[in-house]
């Protein structure tokens, strides 16, 4: 099926090229390699939950379909409590979970800081001059741990990173502190780091997709056995989601992100980079990072299930297929692993039809704002004592004497417990009490999930956990209507693959971690891992070897 129209020659740029049109595919190896590949292909599909998996892994044709033939662990678990997308990419290719990485949410709040809101963006240096939280410039320097391109870089310095994605947070945390080319999306074109030329490849993109947002888009086709999916459901007294297609007006680039566009653009951009530099040609085995973004903002635009993500689904399934076309006709040999940052939840008022008895949007009497002023006018304090997210890490204000910040702790806490839509609430004291988890990610108990993403110098004073099934938009009339970031499986959860020619697939339904991807691609490439991390391992040979000796 074709979608009508799609993005103007977005993958066509590649089939045009020198670097590839020269190249013949390489014939498939007689038995599984031994020796390490050329290159090493990363892709994370922000917020492809391991649920999204399961319900269209059927109708996979293309890309997923080819990895579907490798290794496939179903239930991987970004197994920490801030499933957001910062946290989940400084995971999946340190092998770190967030206490060790430092990245403990996508912002946090310091108090030191030199901004009035005291918010700082994971992605960002805030302390370069005139920045804000609206307008920062983005830098590696929260990332406290190296990744795996650093890692191969150590062993041979020949080799050559690349990390493109739709998100800037994206694009650093799996690419690291030393990287060869690192591109984004800032919402108008792909950019990089100050002071870094952009390849041609960056420049004709650009300009591809600058012209394609300029024209309108007609409605995408609807896949068969996306037409059940298809039903409008009704947000206030205007808004209705989920049997949209993806028309969208001339000029809007926010519905052009929130689209399968979006991902063919990623993905064209990192093959088109990856072949112009020859990655993997050269004698060396070399990474590409691709963050392929358009699914998480179509599961917060329009939700997890419905017609929009079901056209997603399929799209991203052929434009992998794309992607793998032409990475074959460079005749290297290329292993991939795919996975998420994160999970997703579909809204509430789609699983009314369900009836989720708990399935709520989050009372606005929970936002730190609102429960910060009630506290303030009870104790009589001046100004508002409580900073940060009603779903994750809320801050009390470090200037107020011990007796009242104390007072405040108490009042926050009594308030939160006995709100009937928060599970639990958890202090900084008892989360630093908990030892650091030891069994498999689902037997965690919720003080093991937040321990795991608490790093004492950047989260909270205290943890709030919503009930299952409480999404933290109170408002669906805005851009976002569902959302991520709990403590629940269906956030934790992602698929995690690997593939490379030769390889004897097989499954396996047992619990991983994103942390293992990392060192499980180490012993592949034969490249030490020179720092103590949380991941292990996973064996990829079906079998009586060991993939990870």
């Amino acid at each position: 099926m074709k979608f009508a129209p799609p993005i103007a020659a977005a993958l066509a740029l590649l089939a045009a090229s020198p670097a590839t049109a020269q190249q013949a595919p390489a014939p498939a190896p007689a038995a599984a390699p031994t020796s390490p590949p050329n290159l090493v292909v990363v892709i994370s599909v922000d917020q492809f939950s391991a649920d999204l998996f399961a319900e269209y892994r059927a109708q996979f044709t293309g890309g997923l379909a080819r990895l579907m033939s490798g290794v496939v662990f179903p239930s991987g678990y970004q197994s920490h409590a801030a499933t957001e997308t910062c946290p989940g990419h400084s995971t999946i290719l340190s092998g770190a979970r967030p206490w060790r990485t430092g990245i403990v949410a996508n912002e946090w709040v310091d108090f030191n800081a030199p901004r009035a809101d005291k918010k700082v963006y994971c992605a960002e240096d805030e302390s370069v001059p005139g920045s804000d939280s609206d307008s920062y410039t983005v830098s590696d320097k929260h990332l406290k741990v190296p990744t795996l391109g650093e890692w191969m870089k150590l062993a041979d310095p020949a080799t050559r990173v690349v990390s493109v994605a739709g998100k800037d947070r994206a694009a650093v945390m799996m690419g690291g502190h030393k990287v060869d080319e690192l591109w984004w999306w800032n919402g108008k074109a792909f950019v990089s780091y100050a002071g870094r030329t952009a390849p041609a490849m960056v420049t004709r993109m650009n300009a591809n997709v600058t012209a394609r947002i300029g024209e309108a888009q007609a409605p995408m086709a609807l896949p068969a056995f996306c037409q059940a999916r298809s039903r409008a459901i009704r947000l206030g007294a205007t808004k209705t989601v989920g049997d949209g297609r993806f028309a969208r007006t001339a000029g809007n680039a926010g519905a052009f992100r929130a689209s399968p566009e979006f991902d063919e653009a990623i993905l064209a951009l990192g093959a088109g980079v990856a072949t112009d530099m020859k990655l993997g040609q050269g004698g060396h085995t070399d990474l590409l990072i691709l963050g392929a973004s358009a699914t998480d903002y179509v599961g917060h635009t329009f939700g997890t299930e419905g017609s929009e993500m079901c056209i997603q689904m399929f799209a991203l399934d052929q434009t992998l297929g794309k992607l793998f076309a032409v990475l074959d006709k460079t005749g290297v040999d290329y292993a991939v692993a795919l996975t998420a940052d994160h999970g997703g939840h579909d809204l509430p008022e789609r699983h009314d039809e369900h009836a989720a008895p708990t399935a709520a949007r989050m009372d606005r009497a929970l936002d730190p704002k609102a429960a910060g002023a009630e506290i303030a006018a009870k104790l009589g304090i001046a100004g508002n004592p409580l900073r940060g997210s009603a779903a994750g890490d809320i801050y009390v204000d470090p200037v107020l004497p011990k007796a009242q910040r104390d007072k405040v702790l108490a009042e926050a806490m009594r308030r939160y417990a006995a709100h009937p839509q928060v599970h639990g609430v958890y202090t900084r004291a008892q989360i630093l009490a908990t030892p650091r988890p030891t069994t498999p990610p689902e037997t965690w108990t919720m003080l093991e999930r937040a321990r795991e993403s608490f790093d004492p110098s950047r989260s909270g004073d205290f943890v709030v956990a919503l009930k299952p099934r409480v999404t933290s938009i109170a408002d669906p009339m805005g851009r976002s209507v569902a959302t991520h970031g709990s403590f629940w499986d269906y956030d934790r959860r992602v698929p995690i693959l690997f593939w490379r020619k030769g390889m004897t697939g097989f499954e396996q339904p047992l619990s991983v971690e994103t942390v293992d991807i990392a060192p499980t691609l180490a012993a592949l490439v034969k490249v030490p891992v020179p720092v103590e991390i949380d991941g292990r391992c996973l064996d990829l040979d079906a079998g009586p070897g060991d993939s990870c000796r």
